[in-house]
């Protein structure tokens, strides 16, 4: 089964959860926030996906433009950007999707559809 990572008063979130339920995708939920992701788990999943590991920052976070991550982001270790998206969930992008080999970040229909149907 999958695993749902979200935030539920976030929008994306939100519309991403009912095209889940509308597709018969069974899930695990999680709350980002309650439940933040370790640093390993976010080591493994940025591992998995393929991305850059800035992706799986909340660009457009209260958190993020406050500690003006944009600047600093370039000058940091992997391991010291695993370690802070750990602090806090606000500052991980979501929805997160893992599967057993891929993990999607962010909400692309098209993206949902080639992996979860």
């Amino acid at each position: 089964m999958i695993k749902f990572i979200q935030y539920p008063k976030c929008s994306t979130c939100i519309r991403a959860k009912k095209w889940l339920e509308s597709h018969g995708v069974d899930f695990e939920d999680r709350h980002i926030v309650e439940n933040n992701p370790s640093a390993e788990e976010l080591k493994a999943w940025h591992q998995i996906s393929g991305l850059p590991l800035k992706k799986f920052f909340n660009t457009s976070g209260k958190l993020y433009k406050e500690m003006c991550l944009k600047d600093k982001l370039p000058q940091m270790s992997d391991e010291e950007m695993y370690d802070l998206l750990a602090t806090d969930g606000m500052m991980v992008k979501r929805p997160i999707i893992v599967g057993d080999d891929f993990v999607l970040v962010g909400f692309k229909e098209g993206e949902w559809e080639e992996k979860l149907l």
